[in-house]
Parts: structure tokens; sequence; C-alpha cells
């Protein structure tokens, strides 16, 4: 094996600061220090958002719905006779992606696709009676399981304080 000078440099280097990192008691490298990062409005909603997605598919796993899904099934719902065009342009989902996630919740019979009697370029999305069902079981999941944990993390008067920001966020920013 061939290793250039640079590299032999750099893993040196990385060695040499692997030996002045700090350990704690239980033998772990110390955490990074997060610096001016930690101030950083998107990062911390990045972070937010990735651990309210875990929690999300864990209390999914069952149903196996992603957040994603779990959207456009409520919209769907909510929005009868709306074409796939306005249920991806209200979540922000890009039509490529869009198409892909469509496919696979219809080759799990939870929503269809009917040509639009108004349009016949556009297609309008309906729940099938399975859909209608796990819907009604990701909605307790999600009261139950999901948006509980975040309640009992947060607070009531938090909850809505937070939903307030966010949603300022979304629209005005």
């Amino acid at each position: 094996m061939t290793v250039s000078k640079t590299a032999e440099k750099s893993s040196e280097k990385a060695g040499d600061a692997a030996k002045g990192r700090k350990d704690t008691a239980e033998g772990l490298p110390e955490a990074l220090q997060l610096g001016e990062l930690s101030e950083q409005l998107g990062y911390v909603l990045k972070r937010a958002q990735l651990k309210v997605f875990e929690n999300f598919l864990r209390c999914m796993a069952s149903l196996q719905l992603t957040p994603a899904q779990f959207s456009v099934l409520l919209l769907v719902e909510k929005n009868p006779g709306r074409n796939q065009t306005e249920i991806a342009s209200t979540l922000g989902i890009l039509r490529p992606n869009f198409v892909a996630l469509l496919d696979n919740l219809e080759s799990r019979d939870l929503c269809a696709r009917i040509r639009s009697t108004n349009d016949r370029r556009s297609h309008i999305l309906v729940l099938t009676d399975k859909g209608k069902a796990v819907l009604t079981r990701a909605k307790k999941l999600v009261a139950t399981k999901h948006e509980s944990r975040l309640n009992e993390l947060l607070g009531q008067a938090n909850r809505e304080a937070l939903l307030e920001m966010l949603s300022k966020i979304a629209n005005e920013f």
C-alpha cells in the first residue's frame, strides 16, 4: 500500500491531537466544544429537528411511516380532491421526491392517484380504506407517544410559544 507524505503527516497530526484530548472518567472522549455554533439559531433548530424526527420514527416504527409520509396522509385527509402538486408545494417537497414518496404510499395501498376530471394532466390524491385506518392509528401514536413527550418536556405554555415562534419563522423569514 502506498501512502503519500501528506497523508502520513495528517495521520501523525491526528494521532498527536488524540494524545492531547481529554477523556471522561468512563474513558470516553470529552464532548467537542461547539463555541459560537451553539448560539446559531439554524444549527440549534436543525439539531432539535433531528431529535424530534428520531423520536417520531421510533414512535411510528410499527406503522413504518416517516414524518413526510404522515404529513402527506394528513393533508390528503383534510383536503379531499386536491392534486399532488398542491400537496407537494404545501409541504415544500420537490416533485421528484414527492413522486417517489407517493409511489411508496401507493405500493402500500395507503393512498391512490386518480386522474382529475377537470384536468387530465393532473392527479388528485385520495386515501384508501387502509390509508384511513393507518392514519387513525398514526394519529393516536403521535398524540400519545410523540407529542406527549414533547409536551412533557416543554410544558403547555412553552409549547405554544415555540409553535408561535417557529410559525413566524416559517411564514415570514
